[in-house]
């Protein structure tokens, strides 16, 4: 059985490689996933995200590496450690022809756990208006919401999602972030949770690991990825920008990019900042603002998997 001591590292894998025919799709991947965390693991379709989890939830068997949960190495400790872990992997597994309270009673009565704890699922996911309606014709948000309902009846310590906002609207897409922020901050859970949409693991993950052609890229906190980019300066000038733009290179600045009528100058100080508004000025350029700017989370996964693929 598991202890009740919480791990400083939830998921720990070392040298993770699978092969599916003739092609590797896990390649020697090391992973890291600290306690009360939400992990972001990204990667475009085809990436490798799938295969990893279920190579973590031992679906699939490694052709080589080592994977630790809770500390336990999953082999060995295969049903003492999946009984901590809830999971929804691609399509919530719901019986359309049941309520969404009956879903939830079966795997209960499977489990043997209390009615009680379907109702505070219930609850919890915001579906108690909606548990006595059929769940086939509950919208996809309210699927995906039941499917994590499903994944943490037992109470799990750990939540694995593989793309769990696939396909939902914007409010769907919401729901599902609050109710992940939630299950961390208020109910102590670590939530590893694959995706494709950049911008919102951006909004709620605290560590992300990029994966691409089954190659780990980077792994850690979102602050270290962000200290491995450059900060700029956006400069929103009036007239031509491409002009503007060799006006400032003249004087020794780096111009990162430029865009219409927007400047991305390397950023080295607010000292610089100022004499890059003078010099504007002085060659008749309008400023209409300038500020200092973080590459934001697409942006830096762009940068370093086309570094990788250079």
């Amino acid at each position: 059985m598991l202890g009740n001591k919480r791990k400083s590292v939830v998921i720990q894998t070392e040298g993770l490689s699978f092969t599916f025919g003739n092609q590797q799709v896990v390649k020697s991947v090391s992973l890291r996933v600290p306690d009360g965390s939400i992990f972001g693991f990204l990667g475009p379709n085809g990436a490798g995200k799938t295969t990893t989890i279920k190579l973590l939830l031992n679906l699939l068997h490694a052709d080589s590496g080592s994977i630790h949960i809770f500390g336990q190495e999953i082999k060995a400790n295969r049903i003492a450690v999946l009984g901590q872990i809830g999971s929804l992997i691609e399509q919530p597994a719901i019986y359309a022809h049941m309520t969404g309270r009956e879903n939830l009673r079966n795997r209960a009565l499977l489990l043997q756990l209390p009615h009680s704890r379907v109702e505070e699922m219930l609850a919890l996911v915001h579906l108690k208006t909606a548990a006595d309606k059929k769940a086939g014709r509950y919208s996809l948000g309210m699927k995906q919401r039941l499917g994590i309902a499903l994944a943490l009846l037992s109470d799990p310590q750990l939540l694995i999602l593989d793309e769990p906002t696939n396909g939902l609207d914007p409010n769907g897409i919401i729901e599902i972030r609050q109710l992940l922020m939630k299950l961390v901050h208020e109910h102590g859970k670590t939530v590893f949770i694959s995706s494709h949409l950049l911008g919102e693991i951006d909004k709620m993950a605290t560590h992300v690991g990029i994966i691409n052609n089954g190659e780990m890229l980077f792994q850690g906190s979102l602050e270290e990825l962000e200290a491995m980019s450059k900060q700029l300066v956006q400069i929103e000038v009036g007239g031509n920008a491409a002009e503007a733009a060799a006006a400032i290179t003249s004087k020794g600045h780096t111009v990162a990019d430029v865009e219409q009528d927007t400047l991305f100058v390397d950023y080295l100080s607010k000292e610089q900042m100022g004499e890059i508004n003078t010099l504007l000025n002085q060659k008749g350029y309008v400023v209409y603002s300038i500020t200092k700017v973080q590459k934001d989370l697409e942006n830096l996964f762009l940068d370093i998997t086309q570094k990788a693929g250079a």
